[in-house]
């Protein structure tokens, strides 16, 4: 496995600036003259949020009191700067140039399967938000591979609704070729799913009101086709049981339009059904979907199911584990940027096997714990 920041301090150095070299420092005057390298302040900022910090002020606390571990991988020459230091850096960090640096870096400890799904979905970055002013929460839109349990990149929008324009961009940067991308409704768009034909891609797209028409057509093949090919599912949980039933149809001669998008090749109705055992309260969602695979209800069922680790696996994460929302960072592009930052950590949880725990534990132990922490960066 290939290490995060090397075996040495030479190494080490050499290996971060690998990774992050394209990152300007946005403090660099004409003389070049700083007292904090940027080199130093990101490894300080990824090794205190894996090990549980979350604002500038603890970062900077973290810092402090672990100066004598951080000199084992750098010279901290002035020691740490301050939280104001690393909240105006981070307000001022290009977050496009941090994103492709953090998108070259997972490439390097990720391999994406055959078939593995990718997620792509948004979130609202709730405490980057301001309820007193026009400034809206920032969005950003990522891409999951479900499979490895990494995100692969983003790219951030100032309002939900631009995650139209934003899909395309993060597909540009992914390397797609035998993958299925998975997007709900916002993405089910012609130029989107002949996107990621061309590029080698498959798709799983939902269908929903936005295209009224496309809805009407796939309601209308399944209440022609009675028989449709079907897989049922049952799981339970959580004091619920669910049962999801996918049905597909493969035979398009009687869908309008058909031929607007690329690779079309199966339409997909998911029934989902929720008993929740407490209050014995039972209720059912119906959602339809375009696909360019083949009409296996099975994988599609799958592939749908997958679609929604997005969310549960990332988002949930970054919300409960990583306190995202609570977080005030309104500052220019410091939430954008705390969201990457809290991503690099995230996947290096995820890539750890030595420590059998939870997220929550893991960082803990990292807080606690020099050693781990220093197995932690090492991915």
């Amino acid at each position: 496995m290939k290490n995060f920041l090397g075996q040495n301090p030479v190494e080490q150095n050499t290996y971060f600036r690998k990774y992050f070299s394209g990152l300007q420092d946005p403090r660099r005057t004409t003389k070049g003259h700083f007292y904090y390298p940027l080199e130093e302040i990101l490894f300080l900022v990824i090794a205190a949020v894996l090990s549980g910090v979350d604002d500038w002020t603890s970062i900077a606390f973290f810092g402090n009191t672990k100066l004598e571990w951080l000199r084992r991988f750098f010279s901290y020459k002035h020691g740490v700067p301050s939280h104001d230091v690393l909240g105006k850096l981070f307000s001022r960090l290009d977050p496009v140039k941090f994103s492709e640096c953090f998108t070259s870096w997972v490439n390097t400890i990720s391999s994406l399967t055959e078939g593995e799904v990718i997620a792509i979905d948004g979130k609202s970055i709730c405490g980057s938000g301001d309820s007193d002013s026009p400034k809206s929460a920032l969005h950003i839109v990522s891409a999951y591979a479900t499979g490895n349990k990494l995100c692969l990149g983003q790219v951030t929008v100032d309002k939900k609704h631009n995650e139209i324009v934003a899909i395309p961009k993060i597909l540009e940067i992914l390397a797609i070729k035998g993958c299925v991308v998975t997007i709900d409704a916002m993405g089910c768009q012609k130029e989107i799913a002949r996107q990621i034909i061309k590029q080698g891609g498959d798709y799983v797209l939902m269908v929903k009101d936005n295209q009224q028409e496309l809805k009407e057509q796939a309601e209308k093949l399944f209440n022609y086709y009675k028989t449709p090919d079907k897989n049922e599912t049952v799981s339970s949980g959580h004091g619920r049981v669910e049962t999801r039933v996918c049905e597909t149809i493969g035979d398009l001669e009687f869908m309008d339009e058909k031929e607007h998008w690329a690779g079309l090749k199966s339409v997909v109705r998911v029934t989902s059904s929720r008993y929740i055992k407490k209050t014995a309260k039972e209720s059912t969602d119906t959602r339809y979907y375009i696909s360019s695979l083949d009409s296996n209800p099975q994988r599609l069922n799958k592939v749908v199911r997958f679609h929604w680790a997005i969310e549960n696996n990332l988002h949930w994460t970054l919300d409960v584990i990583f306190n995202e929302d609570s977080k005030l960072k309104k500052k220019d592009f410091s939430a954008a940027n705390f969201n990457i930052i809290s991503k690099i950590a995230l996947a290096i949880l995820e890539k750890d096997t030595t420590f059998k725990a939870s997220k929550k534990q893991k960082r803990l132990k990292a807080a606690l714990d020099d050693r781990y922490r220093e197995k932690l960066l090492k991915c």
